[in-house]
């Protein structure tokens, strides 16, 4: 009762029922996602009003709405596991960045937690037959038939470029799916940035504590220097000039749907035209 009273005091625009996987599922069914299909998906718990079974019957409605020949992916980055004099969100002092790059525990797939990505994708990481990608930084993780493809040969200076999963999501056509975010958070326009020819392209060096050859060490790379600030722009205008987002309430919120194909042109032609 206490976290229902909660829930109702912080979102007056609480559904009058609670959502559950079954609710959810309807939901998702009526915006687009289908069994068979291969999605990537961004969720926010917290704008979906109360959900019976919190996280696990958001993960649990992904599934079974896809069912047994679907796809689904998540985004499971490890943002403290990075060059940590880049570190803004707090940024720490000079004197802890050697510390830190020779103590920090090396990237696992298996054990590293995720950074700010919420508590959905950080269940759905540890759920029976996921796997996750091998970035230290900027890895996926998926189950279903496609999720080996979309996972493999994820490379160390292609976070979210050509060699990601994200551009293997765009080869097999697949679609994003926002569970109550917006397009701040939608990480396929990172796959636009790599793909525009606008001039504000920059590289940066990062860097992470990797196994290898069996040993933990500090591995440095070069990375482009993504910027997500026009990303609301951005999928603003595509849905209104595309007209291929399909939009609904999911829960007490609101869902997005769009194919990555259309998603990610459209945006690198914008970054053409605007970024400059």
């Amino acid at each position: 009762m206490g976290e229902l009273r909660a829930v109702q005091a912080a979102d007056t625009s609480i559904a009058s029922v609670p959502a559950t996987t079954r609710s959810l599922a309807r939901d998702l069914a009526a915006l687009g996602v289908h069994p068979g299909g291969v999605y990537l998906v961004h969720t926010s718990l917290s704008t979906l009003g109360y959900v019976v079974g919190g996280a696990q019957s958001v993960v649990d409605a992904l599934l079974e709405s896809v069912g047994s020949t679907g796809t689904i992916m998540m985004p499971t980055f490890t943002g403290d596991l990075s060059e940590p004099s880049a570190w803004q969100k707090p940024p720490v002092p000079e004197s802890w960045w050697p510390i830190l790059r020779a103590e920090m525990p090396a990237f696992d797939p298996q054990r590293s937690g995720t950074r700010e990505m919420g508590r959905v994708n950080e269940l759905f990481r540890t759920y029976p037959d996921v796997i996750r990608s091998s970035h230290p930084n900027d890895s996926f993780a998926a189950f279903g038939p496609h999720a080996i493809q979309l996972l493999a040969d994820h490379e160390l200076t292609s976070g979210l470029g050509e060699q990601s999963p994200l551009a293997r999501l765009y080869d097999l056509n697949g679609s994003v799916v926002m569970c109550g975010t917006g397009h701040a958070n939608n990480t396929s326009l990172h796959l636009a940035e790599y793909r525009s020819n606008n001039s504000l392209k920059r590289m940066r060096t990062d860097g992470a504590p990797m196994m290898v050859n069996g040993k933990r060490e500090w591995v440095s790379y070069e990375i482009l220097d993504t910027d997500d600030g026009d990303f609301p722009e951005i999928g603003k205008a595509f849905g209104v000039q595309s007209g291929l987002e399909i939009v609904g309430p999911l829960g007490a919120g609101t869902g997005r749907v769009m194919p990555i194909r259309a998603l990610v042109d459209f945006g690198a032609a914008w970054m053409d035209a605007q970024r400059h």
